[in-house]
C-alpha cells in the first residue's frame, strides 16, 4: 500500500485538485484507493459530493478515537473511497494538545485498518493536507510513505518550500524512518513564460546539488506539468473529478498524464521483488 501526502503549507498551489484527481486517475486504473481529506475545509469531499450532513462520520473522529476509519470512509466513485472532513477537524490542535502519541493516530488507525478488515485493502492511500504545518499535518507525514509537493512555479511559492523540507527531514528523523519525497508537482503551469522555465531550472538545480541523505534525495520534479485550465477550476462545483466533467481537457490530459507516472513509479517498485521471486 502507498501512502502519499500532498503537501505545501502555501495555499492556492492546486494541492486539493491534485489530490482529488490523483486518486480519481488512479481509481479509474482499476487501484483501490482512499482518499482522507485532512482539511477543516473539507474541500476535497465536496469536490467528489461528499455530503457532510448531521450524523455523518468524519475524519475528525478518528482523531478523537470515536471511529475507526472503516466507519468513517464512504464510497464517493467506483474503487475510490473518501473520508471526509469538516470544520471540526479545526479543533484537533487543540484537544490533542496534551495527548500522549498524538502525532501516531493516524497511523495507528491505518495499521488497524489493515490488520482487522476482512475487505479489499486499499492499493493507496492519498492525503490532501491542509495548508499549514501542524498537528494534522505531523499525523499525515507520520503516517505516509511518500510526500508531493504541488507547487506553483512563482518564485514567491518557492520561499517557504525550504521550511516545508526541513520540517520533513526532521520527521524523518524523529517519527516516520520510511517517509520520503518522490516529487514535486508543477501546478498552474503556464506554458512558453520565461518564469515557470526559470523556477522549474531552480528546482532542479536545488535537488541536484542536494544532501544525498536528505528525504528528498532522491526526488523528481514530475514531467507532467498541470497547466492552467478553467475546466479544473469549473469541475468541483459539478462534484465530479477533471475525468469524468471534461475528458478532453487540457486538465484530463494533464493528471491523466501524471497518475501514469504514479503507477510508471509502483511498476518500478515492484520490479526487484518479483525478478527476487
Amino acid at each position: 500500500m502507498r501512502i502519499i501526502a500532498i503537501m505545501n503549507q502555501k495555499g492556492g498551489v492546486g494541492k486539493t485538485t491534485s489530490s482529488v484527481n490523483i486518486a480519481a486517475g488512479l481509481a479509474r486504473h482499476g487501484k483501490n484507493v482512499c482518499l482522507i481529506d485532512l482539511d477543516s475545509q473539507g474541500n476535497s469531499s465536496s469536490h467528489l459530493g461528499v455530503d457532510i450532513c448531521r450524523g455523518t462520520h468524519t475524519v475528525y473522529q478518528i482523531f478523537s478515537g470515536e471511529k475507526k476509519l472503516v466507519e468513517t470512509r464512504q464510497l464517493a466513485k467506483p474503487n475510490l473511497w473518501v473520508v471526509p472532513a469538516n470544520i471540526d477537524l479545526a479543533a484537533v490542535e487543540v484537544e490533542l494538545v496534551d495527548a500522549q502519541g498524538r502525532e501516531f493516530i493516524l497511523k495507528r488507525a491505518l495499521e488497524q485498518y489493515c490488520r482487522e478488515e476482512r475487505q479489499k485493502p486499499f492499493d493507496y492511500v492519498v492525503m490532501d493536507c491542509p495548508p499549514a504545518l501542524n498537528t494534522v499535518t505531523i499525523n499525515a507525514l507520520t503516517a505516509a510513505t511518500e510526500m508531493f509537493i504541488p507547487v506553483q512555479p512563482h518564485y514567491l511559492s518557492l520561499q517557504g518550500l525550504s521550511r516545508l523540507l526541513e520540517t520533513t527531514a526532521l520527521i524523518k528523523r524523529r517519527l516516520n524512518r520510511n517517509l520520503s519525497i518522490t516529487g514535486m508537482l508543477l501546478c498552474l503551469y503556464e506554458t512558453g513564460t520565461r518564469l515557470a522555465a526559470d523556477v522549474t531550472d531552480d528546482l532542479m538545480r536545488f535537488l541536484e546539488e542536494s544532501d544525498p541523505q536528505a528525504p528528498w534525495a532522491s526526488a523528481k520534479i514530475f514531467r507532467s506539468r498541470i497547466r492552467r485550465n478553467i475546466r479544473l477550476a469549473e469541475a468541483p462545483s459539478f462534484a465530479q473529478s477533471i475525468f469524468e466533467y471534461a475528458p478532453e481537457s487540457t486538465g484530463a490530459h494533464d493528471y491523466g498524464n501524471l497518475v501514469d507516472e504514479v503507477l510508471a513509479d509502483e511498476a518500478r517498485m515492484t520490479t526487484p521483488t518479483s525478478a527476487a521471486a
